[in-house]
């Protein structure tokens, strides 16, 4: 630790788990010290991410120790590193990666296997909000869907920021991309981007055997869950790869096997983070090839607003609201 480095720092802090966040609040806090391994990074943006909502209501897998900073996701400049290798990163350094917690601070610790240079093509805010769900797409369309070029790509939830990652990665790799969306507004915004067809988001089952000839989805991106996923398994090709991403519908589904069975297609569990630590040499490849394609600008992480550290219960809520279309950036 440096010493020109400040003592305290703010920082949204959850000490309570509420349904409403009330719970979580910002407060003067120490500044961390990184370990070995560990860099300190002076935060510019924080993507904020579902799950940083969910952890705050203790309703999300990882359950930190209270009290915490929520924040998976930031970007900003190296302030100071713990000993050992600093594999390759040097104070000073604009990086972005991944952080469990503490990202909505002004301060945050960072493994250094999480991070990597900021990509040349994003600002800051763009660069704090595209490694989570690109990597979600990522290893869903290509380690686990197996998307293959030509092949149709439904996406739902298509407007929010793993959605809409997904649309975008889905048109990289040649396929037929058909989005679906709640609003008028964001289907407007879905055509723009590029998604070939756009659907409301129930009640697309029929919509979708039409657009395909009656075969269905090759590939289903399902963030939702619901009874998003009880009409896709109405929708789906023989041979086709059901990706579960998550629940924001609130309702966790069940299939019963025999759909499966006669209709030939695999539900799949797409969970980006652990596949990497299951698999290290597949997650080094996979946060490489997200961080090329940002670095040259092939993919466009969308910000739907930049609020300041003060506002983190308002981009909660936003969020919550499903009024988003992309990201929402928080700034220390």
């Amino acid at each position: 630790m440096t010493a020109t480095l400040p003592s305290l720092m703010r920082a949204f802090v959850c000490r309570t788990l509420t349904e409403d966040w009330s719970g979580a609040a910002l407060d003067m806090v120490p500044v961390p010290s990184p370990r070995k391994g560990e860099a300190l990074v002076r935060v510019a943006a924080a993507g904020v991410n579902f799950p940083d909502l969910l952890m705050c209501q203790g309703k999300y897998q990882l359950k930190p120790d209270l009290p915490f900073s929520p924040g998976m996701e930031i970007a900003g400049e190296i302030a100071a590193l713990g000993e050992g290798d600093y594999a390759g990163f040097a104070t000073g350094d604009r990086v972005c990666g991944g952080t469990k917690t503490g990202g909505f601070a002004e301060y945050a610790i960072a493994p250094l296997a999480g991070l990597r240079h900021k990509p040349a093509a994003l600002d800051m805010a763009q660069a704090s909000a595209y490694s989570a769900a690109y990597l979600t797409a990522y290893v869903a369309l290509v380690r686990r869907g197996v998307l293959q070029k030509g092949e149709t790509l439904l996406v739902h939830g298509a407007a929010g920021g793993v959605g809409l990652a997904a649309v975008d990665l889905g048109l990289k790799l040649g396929a037929t991309v058909i989005a679906t969306a709640s609003s008028a507004e964001k289907r407007a915004f879905l055509k723009s981007y590029g998604a070939h067809h756009v659907l409301e988001a129930n009640g697309f089952r029929e919509a979708v055997k039409d657009l395909t000839g009656g075969r269905g989805a090759d590939v289903i991106y399902d963030p939702v869950g619901g009874d998003v996923f009880d009409e896709s398994v109405r929708c789906i090709a023989f041979d086709g790869r059901l990706l579960v991403i998550g629940f924001t519908s609130g309702r966790i589904p069940n299939v019963s096997a025999n759909m499966p069975l006669i209709k030939g297609f695999s539900v799949v569990g797409v969970r980006a983070g652990e596949y990497g630590r299951q698999f290290p040499e597949r997650g080094r490849e996979n946060g490489e090839a997200i961080w090329k394609m940002a670095d040259a600008g092939e993919i466009r992480p969308r910000i739907h607003a930049r609020l300041p550290l003060e506002n983190v219960h308002d981009a909660f809520h936003l969020l919550a609201s499903r009024k988003v279309i992309g990201k929402v950036v928080v700034t220390p």
